[in-house]
């Protein structure tokens, strides 16, 4: 099967003021368009709820994670059916069950993504905070500083079109013993890890508040709010977090770490959960 997650391109490179034609791999990125058929008290319904740009792969993951993760639908359960009713592969139908109404209202924005910021779209900081139905969910997560030391390590075993390409997002889940359970990769940060908790939304896996999130690049506000949807008590990022990102990580009683280099790390909330 062809693998539409990457493409060839032809270049050229200077190097030391001399140029010569190469061949090199980029990310692909494209748009996916999410279609939702629904009940509402007239009859069945169809709509075009989203348009996200993402490297293709995992779609269905996608599509149910978005849903979910922006309070949309509230499980697995609502879900009946994701297929793809045309031919264009850029294009994913929702199919909800008969009883399932969904809360459009939940997610007030225009519903076009970016791959560099998932939330640009939102009419209002109000409707960003949607609510987890895991926020009570109890965790006795402890997690040695070593397992942390190793997890880049680790992720570059996995991550096969950051290799190729250079230019992509991971987010990945490990157990608490940093164990690897599962890996996604996008052009958009926020669709690998849509596309990580849509996959444990359809297996029927959450909350995954015995699982650590870790991000390749920066812990941004919009990460940790998809992350308190799945019920993840620890993330952990390469990079640096944003105020906004600390600041839910803090109300929602979350372990925030940024900056993991080698044997270093910052804590900026939930220092309990890890052991020195």
């Amino acid at each position: 099967m062809e693998d539409r997650r990457t493409e060839h391109i032809t270049l050229h490179k200077i190097s030391s003021g001399t140029i010569h034609e190469t061949e090199d791999k980029v990310a692909v990125e494209e748009p996916l368009q999410i279609e939702l058929e629904y009940s509402t008290a007239s009859g069945r319904m169809q709509k075009n709820i989203a348009v996200t740009m993402r490297t293709p792969g995992n779609d269905e993951e996608l599509a149910a994670g978005f849903l979910f993760t922006e309070g949309v639908i509230k499980n697995g359960e609502a879900i009946s059916e994701i297929k793809r009713p045309h031919a264009d592969e850029n294009i994913v139908q929702v199919i909800l069950k008969e009883d399932i109404i969904p809360a459009l209202g939940n997610a007030a924005r225009n519903f076009y993504t970016t791959s560099s910021c998932g939330v640009c779209g939102k009419a209002s900081i109000d409707a960003i905070n949607t609510v987890s139905v895991f926020t009570a969910e109890k965790d006795s997560v402890q997690i040695n500083a070593a397992v942390l030391y190793n997890l880049q390590y680790k992720i570059k075993e996995q991550q096969k079109v950051f290799e190729d390409t250079g230019g992509i997002h991971a987010s990945a889940l490990f157990d608490c013993n940093g164990n690897f359970m599962m890996l996604r990769e996008d052009v958009g940060r926020h669709n690998a890890l849509d596309k990580i908790i849509g996959a444990a939304l359809m297996n029927h896996e959450l909350p995954l508040n015995n699982c650590l999130l870790f991000l390749s690049g920066r812990a941004s506000f919009e990460l940790v709010q998809k992350a308190v949807m799945a019920g993840i008590k620890v993330i952990v990022a390469v990079g640096a977090p944003s105020s906004l990102a600390v600041e839910m990580a803090k109300e929602n009683d979350i372990t925030l770490i940024g900056f993991l280099r080698n044997e270093r790390f910052n804590i900026y909330s939930g220092k309990e959960r890890i052991v020195l």
